[in-house]
């Protein structure tokens, strides 16, 4: 059986039920970086174990959350090993507005994994883009190298688009599908 692991950084709460959604799509394993940026030695020890490991981090200033990129820096001793090497890999960001350079956060997480010498997987859904879509649609964001979420600044995790969240929920089925087909 796959093993896959979902791992992020939520400030607000948004960030953490996209997790949510791509962890049940992936029948995923959910760890939370914590608000000073760190992980369990059992956590660590998880995703040396993984088949299949998704990035999450919010974007913030055009990036990754510093806890995030705490996490990220410390798995510079997994790496110095090759601990993670051809593990497949995906990533996903949420932000209040519609661009919010979250291009930059999946390019981010997408340079992580190829560093760790990691597979990543696209998003594999093509945009939502006839003017009869709406946020219910799923890649209404239409993007490509991973998943985007978007929430408003003043709106609740009840409030997150149900077409992100449906987005989410396939994307991580997808991962954890083609690293179920690598690892055959």
């Amino acid at each position: 059986m796959t093993k896959t692991v979902v791992v992020y950084h939520s400030g607000y709460g948004h960030t953490k039920r996209l997790a949510e959604a791509v962890a049940e799509g992936a029948g995923a394993q959910l760890l939370a970086i914590d608000a000073e940026g760190n992980l369990s030695d059992s956590d660590w020890a998880t995703l040396n174990a993984a088949d299949a490991i998704l990035f999450g981090s919010p974007t913030y200033m055009g990036n990754v959350s510093w806890q995030f990129k705490k996490f990220a820096d410390t798995s510079s001793k997994i790496w110095f090993q090759q601990g993670w090497k051809d593990k497949v890999f995906g990533g996903f960001t949420n932000s209040g507005s519609v661009n919010g350079d979250k291009q930059v956060t999946l390019i981010y997480l997408q340079t992580l994994a190829l560093q760790h010498g990691g597979i990543w997987v696209s998003l594999g859904i093509l945009p939502a883009s006839a003017k009869a879509n709406t946020r219910d649609d799923i890649n209404y964001l239409g993007a490509f190298g991973g998943l985007f979420g978007r929430t408003p600044g003043d709106a609740s995790v009840e409030e997150m688009a149900a077409g992100d969240l449906e987005t989410a929920k396939l994307y991580g089925k997808r991962v954890a599908e083609i690293a179920g087909k690598l690892r055959a």
